[in-house]
Formats: structure tokens, C-alpha cells, sequence
């Protein structure tokens, strides 16, 4: 089997623990641990995992004048990414949330023409209109009825600020995770990542009573350190060293496809037409967005 094959099916993989976990985490969510308190357990734990990886990892330590740096990155990727992201998730349903992140590449788009001053072309500029347009209905119009969720619309605008930061992110860490080794890198982003969110987890933590936690919550929650924190990021960069980055990047729009498929088959959610008509809309946005891009790696 070729390097290329494994990649691709290392991304896939990625992809479909991404998928699921928007359901996993919901049936976590809030009953038996609080957003906050989760993303505490989630950081930590992959925190230690990636600081283990890094014993067994000689290459260039970071230079002083990049931890600033790193700090930024952990607060928009780890810290205020992941704490609106679990909380907004405790609030809307899983198809609407996995939808709603796919909007990433439109602000990664923004954001990097104001930092980075990178060209706007007429067609993306219609493309971030198109897909903002699709997540704006999504966030107000997107409730499901007789569906588990508590409010659909703050729920939604939260993963929307949860994309958002993660889109600031790739932004500032872009320089950084081309200097320096990967797990190198990332084990300083969960430590810096760590501290941001022990104030906003710590309390909500000592409440879980994990006495009275089913076995399959505890594996849920084993499910998302170890899989979708850890695992994932491994096969990313795996797939990353072998595949061209526009060929990673094109896996988050199965995301919700899959989170879609595991919602209905278990129940968590229903599917609307207010829903369909915002995915498509975000979609077209995103490949208005994404087309000179994906024409150039060709």
C-alpha cells in the first residue's frame, strides 16, 4: 500500500472520529459533565499525552520570542475555540453545529486578507457573502422540533465563534507550524491552552459526580480525549506530510455528511429543509471561497 493510500486513509479516519464526536460529546453534554468542565478534562489529558510524545521527539526547541506567539495561537485554538465550541454544542444539535464549522475556510479567508493582506477576488468576496448568508439562516432559523436542544440560536451563534477563532488561529499559527516540529509545537499550544481554560473549567469539574456516570459515558469521554484530540491530530499530520494541504482540507466538508448519518441513525437529530437550504448556501460559499485555491495545488 502506497504512502499516498495511507494518507488518505489516515485523513478519512480523521474525519469520521470528527463526525461522530459531535453526537458523542452531545450525549456527554450537559447532564453528566458541563461544557467547560469537559474541555478542562479534554486539554489536560492531551496535554500530558503530547508533553509524553515530546520525550521521545529531539528537534528544535522554540526561541523565546515565539512563545507570545504560541500563547496567541493556544488562546484562539485551544482556549476560546474549544470553550465556545462544547458550549455551543451543549445548546444546538449536532447536524447544525457540524454544519456550522464548516464555515472555517470562509473566515480563515477574511481573516488572513486583514492580517496577512492576501488578494481579494470578486468571486471570493461573493463566496463569504454567499456562505455568511447560509450561516446567518442556520443561526436563526435552524431549530428542529421534538429535538434535545436548549437554544438552538445561541447554541449555533456559538459554534459559529467557535469557528471563527479556530479560523484566527490557522491564521497566526501558520508561520509557526512550518518552524518547528510538529508535536514539538503542539505540546506548548495544550500547555499555554491548559491555562486558559482551568478558570473556566475548574468548578464545573468538581461538580461531576462521577459516581453516578454510566459506563458508556466514561468511554464517551475516553472517546474524545483519545480519539478525536489525539489521534486525529496525529493522523493530520500524517496525512499532511504526504498530501498537499488543499487535499486535507477538503475532508471537513464530509464532516457533516457524516455527523449528519450518526445523528439520524441514533436519534440525536432530525433533518429540517431550513437546514438543507443553509448547508447548501454555506457550501456554495465555501467552494466560491475555496475553487482558485484548489485550482492552483493542482
Amino acid at each position: 500500500m502506497s504512502q499516498r493510500t495511507l494518507a488518505l486513509i489516515a485523513a478519512s479516519i480523521a474525519t469520521l472520529i470528527y463526525g461522530v464526536t459531535f453526537t458523542v460529546a452531545k450525549e456527554v453534554m450537559p447532564l453528566y459533565i458541563k461544557p467547560s468542565g469537559f474541555i478542562l478534562i479534554r486539554v489536560g489529558c492531551a496535554a500530558m499525552v503530547f508533553w509524553l510524545l515530546g520525550v521521545f521527539v529531539k528537534a528544535k526547541p522554540i526561541e523565546k520570542s515565539d512563545y507570545k506567539n504560541i500563547m496567541i495561537a493556544a488562546f484562539f485554538g485551544v482556549g476560546f475555540n474549544m470553550l465556545t465550541f462544547f458550549k455551543g454544542l451543549s445548546y444546538t444539535t449536532p447536524i447544525s453545529a457540524a454544519v456550522m464549522m464548516v464555515t472555517s475556510p470562509i473566515l480563515v479567508l477574511i481573516f488572513a486578507s486583514i492580517l496577512l493582506k492576501e488578494k481579494l477576488l470578486f468571486r471570493k468576496i461573493a463566496g463569504v457573502i454567499i456562505g455568511l448568508i447560509g450561516a446567518v439562516v442556520l443561526i436563526a432559523y435552524g431549530s428542529s422540533p421534538n429535538v434535545d436542544a436548549k437554544n438552538m440560536m445561541l447554541g449555533n451563534f456559538l459554534v459559529f465563534i467557535n469557528a471563527a477563532s479556530y479560523g484566527m488561529y490557522l491564521v497566526k499559527a501558520k508561520k509557526l507550524i512550518e518552524k518547528y516540529n510538529p508535536i514539538v509545537f503542539v505540546k506548548w499550544l495544550y500547555l499555554f491552552g491548559l491555562l486558559f481554560v482551568i478558570p473556566f473549567g475548574f468548578s464545573e469539574l468538581t461538580e461531576v459526580q462521577w459516581h453516578l456516570m454510566p459506563t458508556s459515558i466514561y468511554l464517551k469521554v475516553g472517546f474524545v480525549v483519545l480519539f478525536t484530540t489525539c489521534i486525529t491530530y496525529l493522523f493530520n499530520l500524517f496525512a499532511l506530510s504526504k498530501l498537499k494541504p488543499t487535499t486535507v482540507s477538503v475532508f471537513i466538508y464530509l464532516q457533516p455528511v457524516i455527523a449528519s448519518i450518526y445523528a439520524l441513525i441514533v436519534g440525536s437529530d432530525s433533518l429540517s429543509m431550513v437546514k438543507i437550504a443553509a448547508t447548501l448556501l454555506i457550501f456554495l460559499g465555501v467552494f466560491l471561497v475555496t475553487k482558485q485555491v484548489v485550482a492552483k495545488n493542482k
